[in-house]
């Protein structure tokens, strides 16, 4: 992984990170029903599970764009990671627990499904926050597949600078045309990121749905 440190004198987005990092700090929040129809259908045809295949297609959206690969270095500099992984909650049905894992991100479908499936073996027996080597370009992911909600919001409460988007979804169903449905919540901090690329996040979901052939 390499990092590429902004300079503030020359980014154009500077003052607008600054307002919201030093004035008024604040994240967005938005939900979005998403059509998995065909996705669903794809995947089930190929016998790939759900989990690691849709975990792809967050992280494929989530790093082609380089407003959500933004963080900072161990001196505190601003800049972006040439890639994030996610950083994301797996729960034990038996015993209701949950492990939060780190599996490194692979632009090629194949390649990262197989890790995820051997980092979910190779942890099976971990609980919690017991994975302690955690890379420092992830973002967060989780999910609530016993609920289709309207909205959901998470507050992180740290100083307030945390850059990296938090991504969760939760439980699909069918409407009343058919279609299969899924929420789909994306909050970031404004100061990386406008409405606009809020929005285009989703949209960017919707591609990366039809990569997985």
């Amino acid at each position: 992984m390499n990092f590429r440190k902004i300079n503030m004198e020359t980014w154009d987005r500077a003052d607008v990170f600054r307002h919201f990092i030093d004035d008024v700090r604040c994240v967005m929040s938005l939900t979005v029903d998403v059509d998995i129809t065909d996705f669903l259908c794809r995947i089930h045809q190929r016998n790939y599970k759900f989990y690691p295949a849709m975990m792809w297609v967050v992280c494929s959206a989530v790093n082609s764009r380089k407003e959500f690969r933004m963080g900072y270095d161990e001196q505190g500099n601003v800049g972006i990671w040439d890639y994030v992984s996610p950083y994301y909650a797996h729960f034990h049905k038996e015993d209701e627990q949950f492990v939060k894992l780190t599996t490194a991100y692979h632009p090629d479908f194949y390649t990262f499904y197989q890790r995820f499936l051997m980092d979910q073996e190779k942890y099976k027996d971990y609980r919690g926050f017991d994975l302690k080597e955690i890379p420092p370009n992830v973002f967060d992911v989780s999910c609530l597949p016993w609920m289709h909600y309207k909205s959901f919001d998470m507050h992180i409460f740290d100083s307030g600078t945390y850059l990296a988007p938090v991504i969760t979804w939760g439980k699909y169903t069918k409407s009343l045309d058919g279609r299969i449905l899924m929420p789909l919540s994306m909050n970031i901090h404004h100061a990386v990121a406008d409405g606009f690329h809020l929005c285009r996040f989703f949209s960017d979901i919707e591609n990366w749905l039809t990569q997985i052939n």
